[in-house]
């Protein structure tokens, strides 16, 4: 069966769930009117009172099909990923609930694209099924969500404005300069499981600290070492900062994407992401009081301490109210050096993604949904399967429809 002979055109597979309701709504408010959509679940009741709600604010999605499928049944799954162009997935941990989806996907030459933010198993499902992908003509695209799109588009937007002036990008920094959002219960439950096997498998830590663990094994690897732990001050906002809780995935797919463009950001790239905390010493003792936890954090996942906290922590299924995820936002600024084809040293650029709505909740929802819609649509720039990244594969068109939905994507010499 061809992709022309699909039933559908898009399935989102975890619409029952806390984001896969969002996507959904966001999918019957805002995707192209002839795309074809079906939700997908475990549930065929919960399924059904999930279009009811949506249906009752866009009518649209009333006749959107149903697909039942568990996520250990091989033959449902295969079922659904023959019937449809794109799944799009919110359904985690990923390592513990999405291998046979992309196993399904990757047979089928079916599009794909999720949220996780679990580098060792975006390097499980590479080596294991890239090879199947690329022969079958999938598009297997991981991290289309808070984690990893401000990342991987930001910087490549930047590389872009570098490359047009004959430049390549050196350092590049990644700053979150503002932020207000909630944790989702799905990445608590994600960080429970890579503690689970963490402990169930020492050799993960290795893949964990690698900082090109997802770059292609047969690659050059570049300049950076193991991820900053301290705190350092930001010149361009004058304020402290500490690391940044989610460069452990966003720096590996920025970096595969990199090497995936053929290098395109440059051979001497480097890059890094922190969190503005604030100026002064009272910044300096609040981003210090980061990284202590952050560090705290990472030891307590491989001592097997996190379960807990869990009382303190969101379920899955669970998540802020309306009114809270509209109040959330994010703002994040990119610095980067450049040089020129001779080595010498160019201009300095800046970039800037913000958009308004919840990280986790209602900007994720989004932006999976747009990176969804653009595989569905054929306007991804990369035709050939695989495995890839947000920015290789989908690159400036994905840009065009982020922009139009509401988020700031700009880069500028400074």
């Amino acid at each position: 069966m061809t992709t022309l002979d699909r039933d559908y055109d898009l399935t989102l597979y975890g619409a029952t769930g806390f984001t896969g309701k969002l996507v959904a709504e966001y999918l019957a408010k805002s995707a192209p009117g002839p795309l074809r959509i079906a939700l997908a679940g475990r549930d065929r009741k919960k399924l059904e009172g999930v279009r009811e709600t949506i249906a009752a604010a866009h009518p649209r999605a009333r006749v959107y099909p149903l697909v039942v499928a568990d996520s250990n049944d091989d033959e449902a799954l295969h079922t659904l990923a023959e019937d449809t162009k794109v799944v799009a997935t919110t359904v985690g941990p990923f390592a513990k609930y999405g291998s046979k989806l992309v196993v399904a996907c990757a047979a089928a030459g079916t599009d794909y694209c999720d949220l996780t933010g679990e580098a060792p198993w975006i390097r499980k499902m590479i080596a294991a099924h890239g090879e199947t992908a690329r022969l079958s003509g999938a598009r297997i695209v991981h991290s289309c969500g808070f984690d990893s799109i401000p990342s991987d588009i930001g910087v490549r937007v930047v590389a872009d404005l570098a490359n047009s002036r004959g430049l390549a990008l050196t350092e590049v920094r990644y700053v979150v300069a503002k932020m207000r959002g909630g944790m989702s219960g799905g990445t608590v439950a994600s960080m429970m499981f890579l503690g689970e096997s963490l402990r169930a498998d020492p050799k993960l830590e290795k893949v964990l600290a690698d900082p090109y663990s997802l770059d292609p094994e047969d690659g050059p690897r570049g300049l950076d070492g193991k991820d900053p732990t301290g705190v350092t001050f930001i010149d361009e906002l004058g304020a402290w900062s500490a690391p940044f809780f989610m460069g452990a995935i966003n720096t590996r797919i920025v970096r595969r994407s990199n090497a995936l463009l053929g290098h395109r950001y440059g051979r001497s790239f480097r890059y890094e992401e922190r969190m503005a905390l604030g100026p002064g010493p009272a910044g300096a003792i609040a981003a210090s009081g980061v990284a202590a936890f952050l560090a705290l954090s990472q030891a307590s996942l491989k001592a097997g301490l996190t379960p807990y906290a869990r009382r303190w922590m969101p379920a899955p299924g669970e998540g802020p109210s309306p009114e809270s995820r509209a109040r959330g936002f994010f703002d994040i600024r990119i610095y980067a050096k450049t040089e020129t084809a001779t080595g010498e040293r160019g201009p300095n650029l800046e970039g800037r993604v913000s958009a308004k709505g919840d990280p986790g909740y209602a900007a994720t929802a989004m932006m999976i949904s747009e990176a969804a819609i653009c595989l569905a649509q054929g306007e991804a720039e990369e035709t050939r399967g695989g495995s890839w990244t947000p920015a290789s594969c989908l690159g400036e068109p994905l840009v065009t429809r982020l922009r139009r939905a509401g988020m700031t994507i700009s880069a500028a010499a400074v």
